[in-house]
C-alpha cells in the first residue's frame, strides 16, 4: 500500500476500533523502519529475510524505541547493552510497549558499546518472543485504549546473536532512517486519531444534533485535517528526494490535526448534549482516547525549537 493509502485506512479503522488503529500504527512504523533499512543496505540482509517472513507468516511486531519520556527522541531507548562472545547481552525495559501481549517480533534500537578503541555504533536488533529473558510484567492502567496491550517488556540478559541485528554505522544511514520512521509514524498516528473523533463526529451528524453551522465546523475541522494529512502521504509517495521537509510538513501538519482533533471532539460532545454523555459511554471514551495523541514524540513543546529552526532556513533537528 502507498502511503496515501496507509493514511486513509488507518483513518478509516479509527473510525471504529480505536485501540487496534493505535496498535497498527506501531507495527507499521516497526515494519517501515525495517523496509527503510534494508534500502539503505541494499537488501541482502537479515531485515531483508524478516520482511518476507512477516509477510508471509502474518507476524505482529512491536517497538522498543521511544519510551514515552519528556522530549525523548522516536528512535531513543534506555535498553543496556553489552557485547559477549555469542552476540550482545541486552537488559532494561520498554513501557509502555504497545502490542506487548501479542507481538511476534520486537524490534529495538541499540547503541552498541564499539570495539579496540573504535566510536560506539548504532544498530536495530529484532528479537523472537520466544527469547529466554523476555517478559511482560502490567503497566497500563487507563481503561482508555486499553486494547492496545501497552503495558511493559521486559529483557532481563537477552542474549541476541549478531544475525539478528541490523548495524547502522553511518551517521547518513541513521539519519535516513529516522527521517523514515518520522514520516510514517506522524502521519499514521494523525490519521489514526483523526479517525477516532471521526467516529465521535459521525454520532451527532448521524443523529442531526446542532445548528447547520455546527456540522459545518466539524466537517471542515475533520476534511481540512485530513486533507493536510494525504497532501504530504501523497507528496511523500511521489519522490523522497527532499526527505527533510517532508518530515516537518508532516509535524507541521501533525500538530496542526491534533488541534483540530480536539475543537472537533469538545464541539461534537457539546452539540450531542450531556444525557448523551451520561446514557453513551462511548461518547466519553472516544472523547478522551483522542487527546492521547497529544503523548507520542515528539510532543509538540520538544519539536517547536526544531520547526522554528528549520522554517528559517536551518536543517531540521529531530529530537
Amino acid at each position: 500500500a502507498s502511503l496515501l493509502e496507509a493514511v486513509r485506512l488507518q483513518r478509516a479503522i479509527g473510525s471504529r476500533a480505536p485501540s487496534l488503529a493505535v496498535a497498527a500504527t506501531m507495527h507499521h512504523f516497526s515494519v517501515s523502519s525495517l523496509v527503510d533499512i534494508a534500502r539503505l543496505r541494499g537488501g541482502g540482509g537479515i531485515e531483508s529475510m524478516l520482511l518476507g517472513e512477516i509477510a508471509q507468516e502474518r507476524l505482529y511486531l512491536a517497538s522498543a524505541f521511544a519510551e514515552g519520556r519528556t522530549g525523548a527522541s522516536i528512535f531513543s531507548s534506555s535498553l543496556r547493552v553489552e557485547r559477549c562472545l555469542d552476540g550482545l547481552r541486552v537488559n532494561g525495559s520498554k513501557k509502555p510497549c504497545t502490542l506487548s501481549r501479542s507481538f511476534d517480533l520486537l524490534t529495538a534500537s541499540l547503541l552498541v558499546p564499539g570495539v579496540a578503541g573504535e566510536p560506539d555504533r548504532f544498530a536495530v536488533a529484532v528479537i523472537p518472543r520466544a527469547t529466554p529473558g523476555l517478559s511482560v510484567r502490567p503497566f497500563w492502567q487507563s481503561p482508555i485504549l486499553g486494547a492496545t496491550e501497552s503495558d511493559e517488556v521486559v529483557l532481563s540478559d537477552v542474549l541476541v546473536p549478531e544475525m539478528q541485528v541490523a548495524y547502522l554505522g553511518e551517521p547518513s544511514h541513521l539519519d535516513a532512517i529516522q527521517l523514515g520512521g518520522f514520516l510514517a509514524f506522524e502521519l499514521l498516528a494523525s490519521a489514526s486519531y483523526l479517525g477516532i473523533v471521526s467516529g465521535l463526529v459521525e454520532r451527532a451528524l448521524v443523529q442531526g444534533r446542532g445548528a447547520p453551522s455546527d456540522r459545518v465546523v466539524l466537517a471542515s475541522e475533520l476534511e481540512g485535517a485530513a486533507m493536510a494529512l494525504e497532501g504530504v502521504a501523497r507528496a511523500a509517495d511521489a519522490s523522497r528526494a527532499d526527505e527533510e521537509s517532508l518530515v516537518a510538513q508532516s509535524l507541521l501538519v501533525r500538530h496542526h490535526a491534533q488541534r483540530a482533533i480536539e475543537r472537533a471532539g469538545d464541539l461534537a460532545v457539546e452539540i450531542l448534549g450531556g444525557m448523551a454523555f451520561i446514557a453513551d459511554p462511548d461518547v466519553s471514551y472516544l472523547l478522551a482516547a483522542t487527546r492521547a495523541l497529544a503523548f507520542h514524540p515528539p510532543s509538540r513543546r520538544s519539536a517547536i525549537a526544531g520547526l522554528d529552526a528549520w522554517l528559517g532556513g536551518e536543517r531540521l533537528e529531530l529530537s
